[in-house]
C-alpha cells in the first residue's frame, strides 16, 4: 500500500496555512489533506482549500482542543497508510516528502521521522532533534550550564541544533510535532497522542512512549521544511502556560519513580516562577501597547511568511 495522509491542525494561523496547504499538494505521494479546523480566520480555510491536487477534507465544528487531540482527530479521519503530521506554519520542499519516504524503505517498524525545521534564513532551529526530555536536561537547558563545560556528559544539551548536522538520516530520542512522518497503525498502536496536552511537550512525550513501545525516531537531513514561527495569534501567554503545564504533568508521568518528589515539586516552582517572570513581562509590554505602542501577536511570523512569498515570486 502506498499514499500518504497529511494531518494540518490549525488555529488562527494566518495566511501561511495557504502556502502549507499548497506545498502539500504539490507533494505526488499526498492523497489526502485532512486539516483541522481548531479556529481560523474568516476565508482562510476557503483559501486554503481552493486550487487542485489533492482532496482537502476539513474537519470542524469541536471547537479549538488543542494540538494533541487534534491530531487524533485527523489520523481518525485519514485512510491512508502513512501519516504526515506538519504544523499549518510549516511548508514542505519540492520533492521532501518523496525523499522521506525513500529514506524510510529502509528502516524496521515501527519507525518515526522528523525533518530539518530552518527558518526562512535557512538556518536550522531549535527543536528539530533533540536528546530526552528530564527534569535535569530541562535545568541545564533553562540556565544554560551546557555553556559551562559542553563536553562534559552531566552537561548535554537537551536541544542539538547547535551540534553538526548528521550528513544522513540519523536516530535521535526526540524530534519536534513540526513534522513527524510514520505509519499509520504505528501511530496508532500507542493510542496516537496523549490528549492530556492541550498545546506543547505532546510531542516529546508522544517520542517517548514510541521508543518505550520498541520503535525508533529517526530525523531526516535531507529534507529542510521551512519552520514560520509565531505565525498564530494565540495568546502568548496562554501558550507559556499550556506549556508550563505539559512540562510538569511529563515530569510527573514519566520521572516521578526515577525523581524524589521533593525535587520535583522544586522544579515545578520553579517553573511557574519562570512563567511569573514572562507573565509581567506581558503585562508591561500590554501596557506600552496601550500608550500607543504597536505589538501585534504573531506579527513576526507572518511577516516573515509574506516576505519570503515576495521574494520568491520575484516582487
Amino acid at each position: 500500500m502506498s499514499g500518504v495522509s497529511a494531518i494540518v491542525v490549525s488555529y488562527f494561523t494566518g495566511p501561511v496555512l495557504a502556502r502549507c496547504v499548497a506545498a502539500l499538494r504539490a507533494q505526488p505521494d499526498i492523497s489526502d489533506i485532512v486539516l483541522v479546523d481548531n479556529g481560523n480566520f474568516p476565508g482562510d480555510v476557503e483559501e486554503a482549500a481552493a486550487g487542485g491536487g489533492a482532496a482537502l477534507r476539513v474537519v470542524t465544528g469541536h471547537g479549538n482542543v488543542g494540538f494533541a487531540a487534534g491530531c487524533n482527530l485527523g489520523a481518525a479521519a485519514a485512510h491512508s497508510p502513512y501519516l504526515l503530521i506538519i504544523n499549518p506554519d510549516a511548508v514542505m520542499p519540492e520533492g521532501g516528502l518523496a525523499r522521506m519516504l525513500a529514506n524510510s524503505a529502509d528502516l524496521s517498524r515501527p519507525w518515526l521521522m522528523g525533518a530539518k525545521l530552518v527558518g526562512p534564513d535557512g538556518i536550522e532551529q531549535q527543536g528539530s532533534r533533540r536528546r530526552v526530555l528530564t527534569p535535569w536536561t530541562a535545568f541545564v537547558e533553562a540556565a544554560r550550564l551546557y555553556r559551562l563545560a559542553p563536553n562534559h556528559p552531566y552537561f548535554r544539551r537537551f536541544n542539538l541544533h547547535t551540534d553538526e548536522c548528521p550528513d544522513d538520516v540519523f536516530d535521535v530520542p526526540t524530534i519536534s510535532g513540526a513534522v513527524m512522518f510514520l505509519p499509520r497503525e504505528d501511530y496508532l498502536s500507542i493510542g496516537g497522542m496523549d490528549e492530556r496536552y492541550f498545546l506543547h511537550v505532546e510531542d516529546v512525550d508522544f517520542c517517548l512512549r514510541f521508543s518505550k513501545a520498541g520503535g525508533r525516531v529517526w530525523f531526516n537531513p535531507h529534507v529542510a521544511v521551512t519552520h514560520f514561527k509565531s505565525s498564530s495569534r494565540a495568546n502568548p501567554v496562554m501558550i507559556e502556560a499550556r506549556k508550563t503545564a505539559g512540562i510538569i504533568r511529563y515530569f510527573h508521568t514519566h520521572f516521578s519513580e526515577s525523581y524524589p518528589k521533593p525535587f520535583l515539586w522544586l522544579v515545578d516552582g520553579a517553573l511557574w516562577s519562570l512563567f511569573g517572570v514572562l507573565f509581567v513581562k506581558r503585562a508591561i509590554l500590554k501596557g506600552l501597547r496601550l500608550l500607543g505602542f504597536s505589538i501585534r501577536t504573531g506579527g513576526r511570523g507572518l511577516e516573515r511568511a509574506r516576505a519570503l512569498a515576495r521574494r520568491q515570486s520575484g516582487r
